[in-house]
């Protein structure tokens, strides 16, 4: 071996004795940590590639800036910046939302297949709460002269 010329197994630490235990309470610590200073966002679900917004001409036109935004997808589910919520988490959101701006503002990104019972109540929810300005984003429309390419 090539240790042995050079004297080199010598000079090594030895091997640790009995460390399983340290091993558990290490694991353990670190689950603890992970328990309490988790985020929410580290396995939430997000929003997919599938995601597409309506089309609409003349929607760059009519883009404004907002304070918040909010993503609406298909199945009922709401992206706010503090995670996934429900519609009844959300009216608490806008309202927490609502009071620390002056004039608040909100921008609702909905996927193109959510019904619009569902996006009327969410704009009335967000009225009820304090946001004077509602807009609801759509992308731009393609061109006909763009279809050939």
């Amino acid at each position: 071996m090539i240790t042995r010329p050079l004297d080199l197994a010598s000079k090594l630490r030895p091997e640790p004795r009995g460390m399983d235990a340290l091993f558990f309470v290490n694991v353990g610590l670190l689950a603890v940590f992970f328990l309490n200073f988790g985020s929410r966002f580290v396995l939430a679900p997000g929003l997919g590639v599938d995601f597409q917004m309506p089309g609409m001409a003349g929607a760059l036109a009519g883009a404004a800036t907002t304070d918040r935004v909010i993503s609406v997808r298909q199945a009922g589910q709401i992206f706010a910046d503090d995670g996934l919520l429900n519609l009844a988490q959300l009216r608490e959101w806008l309202k927490t939302e609502a009071k620390k701006l002056k004039h608040p503002s909100l921008l609702v990104r909905a996927s193109a297949g959510v019904p619009v019972s569902e996006l009327a109540e969410i704009v009335s929810s967000a009225r009820e709460a304090g946001f004077g300005r509602v807009v609801l984003g759509a992308e731009e429309a393609p061109s006909d002269s763009s279809a050939g390419r």
